[in-house]
């Protein structure tokens, strides 16, 4: 991080980026991770789409994710579309625990492509891997997937703060940066998190 008397001007890049994926694979919890830090055991089902901000830097440039965590469950599906029109950038989060949530990911991969924004940025997360004595997705499988498909592809775990970070830094370097900037900021930039308070009442876990 730059010091205080460090007054190099970057220029900030902005890009909306949509989360995918079955309930209960662990996107708000990456989400939550990622933006605050933190990590609770018993995450709250998101209803619709829960929008949060962060910012990461490259270098002299810094790129501001407008994120958008979408909520699993099949009755919102219908919704997806209007979270993913005009995304720059989506992650699709599976659970290596789960072989069907990982049907699930390619579909909505497959669906990203087919109506995406053109030149979508798409990572492929498999979530969960703190567990990977329950793994029923194999690494090697998911990465085939993802380079016959044109995806980047890392394993996660929000729990215990695994390649986090490191996703939204690659999906970050991956973004063009051709677009007129949006604004200029001194480099000494603070990170940004907004957090809905609208949550379901269920509860289930999101590791």
């Amino acid at each position: 991080m730059a010091s205080d008397s460090d007054s190099t001007v970057n220029k900030i890049f902005q890009y909306k980026l949509v989360l995918l994926g079955e309930s209960s694979v662990g996107k708000s919890s990456l989400v939550l991770r990622f933006v605050k830090g933190q990590f609770l055991d018993f995450q709250e089902s998101t209803i619709g789409a829960a929008f949060l901000t962060q910012t990461v830097c490259l270098n002299d440039t810094t790129v501001k994710f407008e994120i958008w965590d979408t909520a699993g469950q099949e009755r919102y599906h219908s919704l997806a579309p209007m979270y993913y029109r005009g995304a720059q950038a989506a992650i699709v989060v599976f659970d290596i625990t789960n072989s069907e949530s990982f049907d699930k990911a390619k579909a909505w991969v497959s669906e990203l492509q087919r109506q995406g924004s053109p030149n979508i940025v798409i990572a492929l997360a498999g979530n969960k891997c703190d567990l990977a004595n329950k793994r029923s997705v194999a690494t090697a499988t998911a990465q085939a997937y993802a380079d016959e498909n044109g995806c980047l592809f890392m394993e996660t775990s929000a729990k215990s703060n695994l390649n986090v970070t490191e996703l939204f830094v690659a999906i970050a370097k991956k973004l063009p940066k051709t677009q007129a900037p949006k604004q200029q900021v001194h480099s000494t930039l603070s990170l940004q998190a907004t957090v809905p308070d609208e949550q379901e009442e269920g509860k289930g876990c999101k590791c």
